[in-house]
């Protein structure tokens, strides 16, 4: 086990939180979870693999759409319970809603609003509906 991931606090499950922010931008992306395995994959492949919770199962950022996350650098906070990943968004689209970034909510009068578009219908990214 490398020593850089002990330093890490992961949480009971095993997991660290992971912020992937566009490099070039500053936009915060997405927020996923990583886990050992996670991490030293990112490392080593330069591209962004979380761990699903869902699906219980490493989740190569990009393996279904191609909207890969190309890693520019990694960050932990002064916890060292959260990671910040700088990447560049291959595609444009970061969710898999098909919006560029998955914050794309903005509570307007107790009402959350989606202020982003839609880039590209999920159906045409995934080949599936819902």
């Amino acid at each position: 086990m490398s020593s850089w991931l002990e330093e890490i606090a992961w949480n009971e499950e095993g997991l660290v939180p992971a912020i992937a922010q566009e490099v070039h931008t500053g936009q915060v992306l997405m927020l996923a979870w990583m886990n050992r395995e996670a991490l030293e994959t990112t490392l080593q492949s330069g591209h962004a693999v979380y761990w699903s919770r869902s699906r219980q199962r490493l989740w190569h950022k990009g393996e279904q759409s191609g909207h890969e996350q190309v890693i520019k650098a990694i960050h932990l906070d002064c916890d060292n319970d959260a990671v910040l990943l700088l990447v560049e968004q291959k595609g444009g689209i970061a969710c898999h809603t098909g919006r560029h970034r998955c914050f794309f909510k903005r509570l307007e009068r107790d009402n959350w609003t989606s202020v982003e578009p839609v880039l590209k219908h999920p159906d045409s990214i995934y080949g599936k509906s819902g």
